[in-house]
């Protein structure tokens, strides 16, 4: 059986020139973004942390009751959310 022959394969390389430059704001983040950032995770803190200790005093928390939990936990994750634009 004859033997196929055997094709040389060119090396992928990207052009430099083909590639679009993408614009990156400079700087750091203002103040009042990283104010409240931290401000809705201590918010989600401080809200599962009044559930645990006193949902028996507070009787519109405790008529959500397991809701508490999504309240704090969203506050903290979208303040750990807003952590991906801080620069």
């Amino acid at each position: 059986m004859p033997k196929s022959k055997v094709r040389k394969k060119t090396d992928y390389t990207i052009n430099p020139a083909s590639r679009t430059p993408v614009k990156v704001k400079a700087g750091p983040s203002p103040v009042w973004y990283v104010t409240i950032m931290l401000g809705f995770m201590l918010a989600g803190l401080v809200w599962l942390l009044v559930y645990y200790l006193a949902a028996e005093q507070i009787t519109w928390m405790n008529d959500l009751g397991a809701w508490n939990f999504l309240v704090g936990f969203g506050l903290m994750v979208v303040g750990l959310i807003m952590t991906m634009r801080w620069r």
